[in-house]
């Protein structure tokens, strides 16, 4: 089952993506994880990443790409893999189309998590999180213990300024996405409002 998983920040991927890879053994990729990994584990690639990174320059489509197509060819995604965070722009999407099509594969469905601006908004900036445990709350819909509630902190990208700003890159960028795989025929319009049960339902009725 190969997978690509869209939706604005704050969406609930993270979450959904967990029951995803347990449900079918394959892998999740973040491109983000990686460009970390290999800068830390100082390879070639993480060396080309490091200079742009150094620079709060972005990495160019072509290093990415190959990075994708290196993680691609691991055996553990024979099975399949669930793409997260790639493709970000119509230029990855083309370059991932080329690639898949030269390992003989193609992607099965591209699931979009849809979810408003002003509920992401509210989902965002509600989030506190126990320093002491790690443990996140939700100041309206899981809200911290008394015991614990003073000492819980919103993080400083959890503000309404800092969304907004991600969201703008979102709809600028990646929202082209969109009617690119609507009309390759692979999009999977999912709504995610309501319970993770209710959209992890949702989400595995694409695949029945």
């Amino acid at each position: 089952m190969d997978l690509i998983f869209l939706g604005p920040p704050g969406a609930g991927k993270g979450t959904q993506a967990k029951a995803i890879i347990d449900k079918f053994g394959i892998p999740q990729i973040s491109t983000g994880d990686i460009i970390r990994a290999a800068i830390r584990d100082g390879s070639e690639l993480g060396k080309e990443f490091k200079s742009y990174t150094d620079k709060g320059a972005l990495v160019p489509d072509e290093l990415v790409v190959r990075m994708v197509q290196d993680r691609l060819a691991k055996d553990d995604c024979k099975p399949g893999f669930l793409l997260d965070g790639f493709p970000r722009t119509l230029a990855q999407a083309e370059a991932l189309d080329e690639l898949l099509k030269g390992m003989g594969r193609g992607l099965d469905h591209v699931l979009l998590l849809d979810v408003a601006d002003e509920v992401l908004v509210d989902r965002i900036t509600g989030r506190r999180s126990d320093p002491e445990t790690g443990r996140v709350y939700h100041i309206k819909f899981n809200p911290p213990p008394a015991d614990v509630a003073d000492r819980c902190i919103q993080r400083s990208d959890d503000t309404e300024e800092v969304l907004k700003k991600r969201l703008d890159e979102y709809h600028a960028k990646t929202a082209p996405l969109i009617p690119y795989y609507e009309k390759a025929g692979l999009l999977r319009n999912i709504d995610g409002t309501g319970t993770p049960e209710e959209i992890r339902e949702r989400i595995f009725k694409v695949f029945a």
